[in-house]
């Protein structure tokens, strides 16, 4: 087979770095790629949402199968895209239809159908720019700290919490009616704030059947000790240690299940990734959010811990015979560790070049945010390198992932000292 991966980041490297090992994949292509991928695959310099260049893409490299890795694209429709042209018809798209990508693509969308499958969240309300006296209203409600969420897609960075009321209600002003995430912020989901540990559970379905992979836990803030701004990600951990096999069933049978049967009740195209973003409140899990693909960091230490064959389980997911696929999972815990560029998550500059990729031994460098000029890896993004490792513990495998960032160098480069911290 032919695959094509849409994405650059460190989620499409390991995608890539997966496929490859796969006897079933004669050509890769990764659009638009980055360094790692170069090295694995044949980048093309495509945008992830240019659909009519991704046609002309497949139809000249004969491609038999497009694994779509960022959100933006499922949100815009490109399974639609595919399914409804008859010159591509017949490959297979890896990723939600636009109905279903709804889930990431609307928090209200999310919440909606959360409510409506009994599937348990936080309580929430949604206002916009004419009702954002109502959302003071309902702000005044609600008992510290106020969780506020832009209800489109604003790169993993829409989410605001804060402990003070009337900071809160500055907030929801410049969300709603200046406009501080752009239309992602037309409309703010104000929620219940849920105390508890994190955690992702991700979950490949066929749209009948489903098969759990292993969780994980990332970091999102910047900051040692959880503080500062949110970023994409700044670390993860596989499997989550507190997540016992009585806590993984509860999430199976309260929140995977009804949301299976929920995609066939409501009608939602979905053949893909299902990332369910959850939080343990007690000894219970409720659900933060919904994702239409793959999370990053999770992805590089989720998949690290995949022993099947990644192509044989993604045909089994086009096909809709995913019952008969038996998920291996490798024993050891995975970490990864993500090196940033100075200044992230606001501004800082590119183009550093990285020394000492070739230094690194037993772990596998992922890289983001990161292309080849002039015959060098140099850094083209805020997230630049994520460093996995494997080991019998999470502590043992941190430790490797630290010991091999010490290898490695840019200019301005910061990384969290502290992953694991919390477990």
């Amino acid at each position: 087979m032919n695959i094509l991966i849409l994405g650059s980041g460190g989620r499409e490297h390991t995608f890539a770095w997966k496929i490859s090992q796969s006897p079933l994949c004669k050509k890769l292509f990764v659009a638009p790629g980055n360094s790692g991928t170069a090295e694995i695959a044949t980048n093309v310099n495509i945008s992830v949402t240019d659909f009519v260049a991704i046609k002309q893409l497949v139809l000249l490299k004969e491609i038999d199968m497009v694994v779509v890795g960022p959100e933006d694209p499922l949100v815009m429709g490109i399974h639609d895209f595919f399914l409804n042209d008859q010159t591509i018809k017949h490959v297979k798209v890896i990723g939600p239809q636009k109905k279903a990508a709804e889930l990431e693509g609307s928090k209200e969308f999310a919440k909606e159908f959360l409510y409506r499958h009994k599937i348990p969240t936080a309580a929430y309300q949604s206002f916009t720019k004419e009702t954002v006296e109502e959302g003071f209203k309902f702000l005044e409600t609600l008992n510290s700290p106020y969780v506020l969420k832009a209800d489109g897609l604003a790169a993993g960075k829409g989410v605001v919490i804060l402990k003070d009321l009337e900071e809160a209600k500055t907030e929801l002003k410049s969300m709603l009616i200046d406009a501080k995430f752009g239309e992602a912020s037309n409309k703010v989901v104000i929620e219940e704030f849920l105390d508890g540990i994190e955690l992702s559970c991700f979950v490949l379905t066929d749209g009948k059947n489903y098969k759990i992979l292993p969780t994980a836990k990332d970091y999102k803030r910047i900051g040692e000790g959880d503080t500062g701004l949110n970023t994409g990600g700044m670390g993860a951990v596989s499997p989550v240690p507190f997540a016992t096999k009585e806590f993984l069933d509860k999430i199976e049978e309260r929140i995977v299940k009804p949301t299976i049967n929920g995609f066939k009740k409501d009608n939602l195209p979905y053949k893909g990734f299902v990332f369910i973003g959850l939080i343990k409140v007690g000894e219970d899990p409720k659900v933060i959010e919904y994702n239409v693909r793959m999370g990053d960091p999770e992805t590089e230490v989720v998949l690290p811990r995949l022993k099947n064959d990644f192509v044989e389980i993604l045909l089994a997911m086009s096909n809709q015979t995913l019952e008969k696929t038996a998920i291996e999972i490798d024993e050891r815990a995975a970490t990864t560790i993500m090196l940033v560029s100075g200044g992230y998550p606001e501004s800082y500059e590119k183009g550093k070049i990285i020394s000492g990729i070739e230094n690194i031994q037993d772990s596998i460098p992922f890289h983001a945010g990161a292309n080849i000029k002039d015959g060098k890896v140099v850094t083209s993004g805020g997230r630049v390198m994520a460093i996995t490792s494997y080991g019998k513990t999470y502590k043992e495998a941190i430790k490797k992932s630290y010991q091999n960032i010490e290898k490695l160098h840019f200019d301005k480069m910061y990384y969290r000292k502290d992953i694991g911290f919390d477990l």
